[in-house]
């Protein structure tokens, strides 16, 4: 445990940050759940909105150091991919 207070901040400052990365990762993930699983059905008419939307997460993500800008870049050529094969 920490002895110094401005370690003792930081280790706080970590936890908050680390909660508030897990659950911006799982919103993307979710997200491109939900695009995926649109495909997989029969009616494709919420594809695009709900490509639209994983494309903004994602993009927010990259721009604000939670996940690596060629990682969102690989994500998202991937599953536009499909969407534009689908549609």
């Amino acid at each position: 445990m920490a002895n110094i207070k401005s370690a003792e901040k930081r280790n706080r400052q970590s936890a908050k940050h680390r909660q508030l990365n897990s659950q911006v990762k799982s919103s993307i993930r979710t997200a491109e759940k939900k695009v995926r699983k649109q495909l997989e059905s029969q009616s494709k008419e919420n594809v695009p909105v709900l490509f639209k939307e994983f494309v903004r997460k994602i993009d927010t993500a990259a721009r604000k150091g939670i996940i690596h800008w060629k990682t969102a870049a690989r994500k998202k050529s991937r599953l536009a991919k499909k969407v534009n094969a689908a549609s």
